[in-house]
C-alpha cells in the first residue's frame, strides 16, 4: 500500500469517528445539526417555477409547445383512426384485427423465421380473443408516433454530439442526469405546457425515450474502423456521403439497439402516461388496480408483457439482421416471396373481416376471459398461504421496516453527509468526496430530506434483498452453462416488462402496504444483479479458473479466490442497475401507499406543481448520480488491481 492511499484511508477513518460522534452525540447536538435549519433551505421550487412562468408567458414558449402539440395530435388521430377506428381522417379505419395479426407474424417470419412469426401473431391474436384490442390499439397508435420522433431527435443530436466534442462535454451530465429522472418528473412540466391526455403522453414519451437513441448514436460512430472511413474518402465521397453512405451505415447495429431501447422506453412511458389521462391498457391496468380486480389485472398485465416481449424480439431481430441482396437475374415475384405472401394474407383478413365481424372486431361480449378461474384460483391461494404472508408482513413490518426507516430518520442530516463524505474519500479521494456531499447537500437545502430519507431506506432495504436473492442464484445459475443461458434468457425477458407490471402479484400477496412495495421492489431489482453475476463468473478467463483446479483449488476455493474477484467488476454493474431500478420502483410504488418522494411527486403531479416535481425528481437523480459515481469508481479501482 502507498503511502497515498494509507492518508486516504486515514482521512476516511476519521470522517467516519466523526459520523459516528454526530450520530452518539445526538441528544446534545444543536437542532441545526440534526435537521437542516428554515433559514438554510432554499425556495428551489418556487425559482423554477418562476423559470417556467417566464418560458410559459413572455418567451412563448406555450405557442411553440401548442404548435407541436397540434401536429402530434393530427398523428395520433390517424393512428387512432386506422387502429382503432377513431373518427378522423383518413376515416378509412379500423384495421381488422385479423389484417394486423396476420402482417405482425409476417414481421416475425421476416425477420427471424417460425418462432418469432408465432409470437408476434400469437399476440395480436390474444388481444383480440380477449377483448382487450381498443385498449391495445390506443397505447400502440402512442407507440408508433412517438417512437419515430424519438428516434429522428436522438440520431441528429447523436450525430451533432459526435461532430462536435464540446457539444458532446455539455450533452452527457444532461443525458446523465435525464436517465437518473424518475417517470414522473417527466410529466410535470409536460401536463403544464400541453395539458392532459394522449398527446401529452405522446409529447412525454417522446422527451422519455430520447436518450438512449442519443447515447447508441454516437457510440455506434465512435466505433467506426479507420479503414472503412479511408475507403469512403477515396472513393470520393462528400462529408454528406461519407456520414450518411459509410458511417451511419456502418453503425447500423448500434443504431437500431439505440432503436430497439427507444421502442421500450415508449411502451414503459405510455403504461404509466395513464396518470395524466392517456387512455390504453396503462389507464385500465390502474383503475383494475385500485378497484382491486386482481383476475382481470393478470389479464391486462399479460397484454403488456407479451406486447413487450414482441416489440422487443422484433426490434432485436431487425438490428441483428445483416441486409440480404438477392440476385439481380431473379424474378420479382421470387425476390418479393413475402411480400406477396403478406399481400394475399392482408386481402384474406379484409374479406373474412367483411362477412364476419368477428373478425373485424371481437366485441366485449364474445370475448374469452380468464379472469374468473384466475381469481378462484388466487382466493385458494391466498387462504393457503395467508398464514405465512400476514406472518411475514407483521414481522417484515414490526421488526425490519419500522425499526429500519426510524434509524434512518433518528440520524441526524450531518452524520449522514460526513458518512458520505468517509465513502467517497475511501473510494475515489477528496474529489469522490466532494461530489457525494454535494448531491446529498443539495437534497438537504431542497427541505426534503426526511422524505428522502424514507426513500433511501426503502432502496436500501431492497437491494440488500434483492442481493441477498439474486447472488447466490447467478452463482448457481453461473454454474452450468445450459443452466446460465436459460436464466440469461429469464431475465432478459423480465428486463422487457414495464414496471408497472411487478405490483400485481405483490398487491395479491401483501395488500396495500411497505411490505408490498418492498417486494416489488426487490423483485425488479434482483434481475441484473442476477444477470450481471451470471455474465462476470462466465467470462472470468478459464486459463485463470484451470490454473487455480491444477493448483490444487476446490470448487468453493476457486469461486472466492478467482471468479468472484475476477467477476466483481462486472457485478458492480448489476448493483450499479440495482440501485438505479430500485429508485425508479419505489417511485412507481407509491401508488400503493408509501411515505417518501414519490408519493410527493403524484402530489406535484395532481396539482401540477412544476417546481415541486423537479426539486423532488432531482433529488432522486441525485441519489442515482452518487451511486452510479461511487460504485464507477470502485469497479474501475478492482480494474486496475487485477490489471483488466
Amino acid at each position: 500500500m502507498t503511502a497515498r492511499a494509507a492518508r486516504g484511508i486515514g482521512l476516511a477513518g476519521l470522517l467516519l469517528a466523526i459520523a459516528l460522534g454526530l450520530a452518539l452525540g445526538k441528544p446534545v447536538l444543536p437542532l441545526g445539526l440534526i435537521r437542516p435549519p428554515e433559514w438554510l433551505v432554499q425556495p428551489f421550487a418556487d425559482w423554477i417555477n418562476a423559470a417556467f412562468y417566464f418560458l410559459q408567458n413572455d418567451l412563448g414558449l406555450m405557442a411553440l409547445t401548442r404548435a407541436f402539440s397540434g401536429v402530434v395530435e393530427w398523428l395520433l388521430d390517424v393512428t387512432a383512426n386506422l387502429l382503432y377506428g377513431k373518427s378522423r381522417w383518413p376515416n378509412i379505419g379500423p384495421i381488422p384485427w385479423v389484417v394486423i395479426a396476420a402482417t405482425a407474424f409476417m414481421a416475425g417470419y421476416a425477420l427471424k423465421g417460425w418462432r418469432l412469426a408465432a409470437l408476434s401473431g400469437g399476440t395480436f391474436v390474444w388481444i383480440a380473443l380477449m377483448g382487450q384490442w381498443k385498449w391495445a390499439m390506443e397505447t400502440l397508435s402512442v407507440i408508433v408516433v412517438a417512437t419515430p420522433f424519438s428516434v429522428f431527435l436522438g440520431l441528429a443530436l447523436g450525430v451533432l454530439a459526435w461532430r462536435s466534442p464540446r457539444f458532446e462535454r455539455i450533452l452527457n451530465p444532461i443525458l446523465n442526469v435525464a436517465q437518473s429522472l424518475p417517470h414522473f418528473a417527466y410529466m410535470v412540466p409536460v401536463v403544464v405546457f400541453i395539458g392532459v391526455g394522449p398527446k401529452a403522453g405522446a409529447i412525454v414519451t417522446i422527451i422519455f425515450s430520447v436518450p438512449p437513441m442519443i447515447r447508441m448514436t454516437l457510440l455506434g460512430l465512435k466505433k467506426v474502423p479507420e479503414e472503412v472511413i479511408e475507403a469512403g474518402k477515396m472513393a470520393g465521397t462528400t462529408r454528406w456521403q461519407l456520414l450518411s453512405r459509410v458511417r451511419i451505415p456502418t453503425a447500423r447495429a448500434e443504431i437500431l439497439i439505440g432503436v430497439n431501447q427507444v421502442i421500450m422506453q415508449c411502451l414503459a412511458m405510455v403504461v404509466l402516461a395513464s396518470f395524466i389521462g392517456m387512455p390504453g391498457l396503462g389507464q385500465k391496468l390502474l383503475q383494475l388496480l385500485q378497484a382491486l380486480k386482481i383476475g382481470l389485472s393478470v389479464e391486462i398485465g399479460v397484454t403488456i408483457v407479451l406486447l413487450a416481449i414482441t416489440l422487443d424480439r422484433l426490434s432485436k431481430a431487425w438490428a441483428f439482421r445483416l441486409p440480404e441482396h438477392g440476385e439481380p437475374s431473379a424474378m420479382w415475384l421470387r425476390r418479393n416471396r413475402l411480400l406477396v405472401i403478406w399481400i394475399g394474407l392482408c386481402a384474406v383478413g379484409f374479406m373474412l373481416a367483411r362477412f364476419a365481424p368477428y373478425f373485424h372486431e371481437v366485441e366485449r361480449n364474445q370475448a374469452l376471459s380468464v379472469a374468473g378461474p384466475i381469481d378462484a384460483a388466487m382466493d385458494q391461494l391466498i387462504r393457503l398461504i395467508a398464514p405465512l404472508t400476514a406472518w411475514l408482513r407483521w414481522f417484515l413490518i414490526t421488526w425490519v421496516l419500522i425499526p429500519m426507516r426510524d434509524a434512518y430518520l433518528w440520524l441526524p442530516f450531518t452524520a449522514v453527509l460526513t458518512l458520505l463524505a468517509a465513502l467517497g474519500w475511501a473510494v475515489g479521494g477528496l474529489r469522490s468526496a466532494l461530489i457525494c456531499v454535494s448531491y446529498f447537500a443539495l437534497i438537504a437545502l431542497s427541505g426534503w430530506w426526511d422524505r428522502a430519507m424514507v426513500t433511501v431506506y426503502m432502496v436500501s432495504i431492497s437491494v440488500l434483498i434483492a442481493a441477498a436473492i439474486g447472488l447466490p442464484l447467478g452463482i448457481w445459475a453461473a454454474r452450468s452453462p445450459a443452466r446460465a443461458e436459460r436464466t440469461l434468457l429469464i431475465c432478459d425477458t423480465a428486463q422487457t416488462f414495464p414496471s408497472f407490471i411487478y405490483l400485481i402479484p405483490v398487491i395479491m400477496l401483501f395488500g396495500v402496504n411497505d411490505v408490498a412495495v418492498v417486494a416489488a421492489v426487490v423483485v425488479f431489482a434482483a434481475v441484473p444483479i442476477v444477470r450481471y453475476t451470471i455474465e462476470g463468473l462466465c467470462n472470468v478467463p478459464s486459463e485463470l479458473v484451470e490454473a487455480a483446479e491444477m493448483s490444487g483449488a476446490t470448487r468453493r476455493q476457486t469461486l472466492w479466490n478467482v471468479r468472484l474477484p475476477m467477476a466483481l467488476p462486472t457485478m458492480l454493474v448489476g448493483a450499479n442497475q440495482s440501485v438505479m431500478f430500485s429508485l425508479f420502483m419505489v417511485i412507481i410504488a407509491a401508488f400503493i401507499g408509501t411515505q417518501d418522494l414519490g408519493q410527493e411527486m403524484q402530489r406535484a403531479l395532481s396539482s401540477t406543481d412544476v417546481g415541486k416535481g423537479m426539486v423532488l425528481g432531482f433529488a432522486i437523480a441525485f441519489m442515482g448520480l452518487m451511486t452510479d459515481h461511487l460504485i464507477t469508481r470502485w469497479s474501475e479501482g478492482r480494474k486496475r488491481a487485477l490489471g483488466v
